[in-house]
């Protein structure tokens, strides 16, 4: 599986699956689930809603509606908005559920964010290492191309780092 760091917004990337960085509610409020919900048009919120609560570390999966995608996986890294943060293990298990539910839906290609490192206040370095560890250590069926996606410069030269320290 090729596993590759880029920069940019992950609202208009191109890919089999795009993963939301969601809270236990699955409501999609700010950061990468704003940004998602704005691109995505239609009633992407109401229908991840509809899926929710989830247990922290899970994973539920809406339409793409207007993204460059077949579908969204929404990773439960933190609970509710403003009920606390994301934990090393709500991450590893956020992952991991991204990875396997995109995976158990024949998906080739994901982009995945900084699960649990933005809003859900995280440390990004800690937070991007245990990704990338989840990452290589996944075994897929069909996934062929996961790509960790960097908003900002920062972001994408402390991803990048840890990506090749953890390879």
């Amino acid at each position: 599986m090729k596993f590759t760091v880029i920069q940019g917004d992950i609202a208009e990337q191109e890919a089999d699956a795009l993963v939301n960085a969601a809270g236990t509610s699955l409501r999609m409020g700010s950061g990468v689930a704003g940004a998602l919900r704005r691109a995505a048009g239609g009633p992407i919120n109401e229908e991840a809603m509809e899926k929710g609560p989830v247990d922290l570390g899970e994973a539920a999966v809406t339409d793409a509606y207007e993204l460059d995608a077949e579908y969204v996986v929404h990773a439960a890294a933190m609970p509710h908005y403003g009920d606390g943060q994301a934990t090393e293990e709500s991450i590893r298990e956020a992952t991991r559920s991204a990875l396997a539910a995109a995976d158990e839906r024949g998906c080739r290609s994901l982009v995945l964010p900084a699960l649990g490192c933005g809003v859900a206040g995280f440390p990004l370095e800690e937070g991007a290492r245990l990704i990338c560890e989840e990452i290589r250590d996944f075994e897929p069926r069909s996934l062929e191309d996961v790509r960790f996606i960097a908003y900002s410069g920062e972001e994408y030269e402390i991803i990048g780092r840890v990506a090749e320290e953890t390879a």
